[in-house]
């Protein structure tokens, strides 16, 4: 008798990119997010604790360099833990595209990494502009030792911003291009490391737009809170990453803005 050949699946694009870069996407989706989520507790148990260790630049009577640096860095390795995740889909398609473009693995691999560096420049641009914001506001007291704002209204009008954003046509025209790897990639493609670059650059400015507004609500809720930041983290990947995510943007939309109306009410 002979045996029936058994149909299996065809692997999926997950499976197809371990099998040829497994050490690029582990350093880039596990090693960094562990290691910057690591960085991040230690600083914000510091923080709400005795302020004698990670934390206790922040205590320095006045900004010089070192504290606008440590600030700028404390942004960017937060902003590349939360952000890094939500950013698998480019890199794993990227990985295959590249694959079949390359004519050395190793080539590959470092196209891969390229294409991190390149998306990760546009959240340290973004961290930049934070640190800017938090001087401006720490200058006018206007942001309590704790990294949040001390006007409630300001707060509500914060929250009330970010969810009008939630419904523009821009912020459903950079989500959709976070949501659609392969699209992106069609229309965006350039070779090389270079080109690589360039390619996480522009998705990295797409991912900025989707996602700047509510990145800023950390203001609100406190910048070194980890509920808030672990709460942003897993919305923002919901809304790239799930088939309903322009549907959650609007929905959350409408939230932030009611909530922030009551809060201006209940003033």
């Amino acid at each position: 008798m002979h045996s029936q050949p058994i149909d299996e699946d065809p692997p999926t694009a997950l499976e197809l990119a371990l099998q040829h870069h497994r050490g690029p996407f582990i350093v880039l989706l596990i090693l960094v997010p562990l290691a910057c989520w690591a960085w991040v507790v230690v600083l914000a148990h510091d923080m709400y604790g005795p302020m004698t260790g990670a934390s206790a630049w922040m205590m320095a009577p006045r900004w010089d360099l070192r504290h606008v640096l440590l600030l700028w860095l404390m942004w960017a390795v937060m902003m590349a833990g939360m952000m890094l995740p939500s950013a698998t889909p480019v890199l794993l398609m990227f990985g295959l595209a590249a694959r079949r473009r390359a004519s050395a693995a190793a080539a590959t691999g470092r196209e891969i990494y390229a294409l991190a560096a390149g998306y990760l420049a546009v959240w340290a641009l973004f961290s930049a502009v934070a640190t800017i914001a938090q001087f401006t506001l720490s200058m006018r007291l206007a942001i309590s030792p704790m990294m949040t704002l001390t006007s409630p209204r300001a707060g509500a009008a914060l929250l009330i911003i970010a969810g009008i954003y939630q419904i523009t046509p821009l912020k459903n025209i950079c989500l959709r291009q976070c949501q659609s790897p392969f699209g992106f990639l069609m229309h965006h493609w350039r070779a090389g490391a270079v080109g690589a670059v360039r390619m996480g650059f522009d998705h990295g400015v797409y991912c900025v737009g989707c996602c700047w507004a509510l990145m800023l609500l950390l203001f609100v809720g406190g910048v070194m809170n980890l509920a808030v930041i672990a709460a942003l983290t897993v919305f923002v990947a919901f809304e790239k990453l799930s088939p309903f995510g322009v549907q959650t943007a609007r929905v959350s939309g409408v939230l932030l803005v009611g909530l922030g109306g009551w809060m201006l009410t209940s003033l």
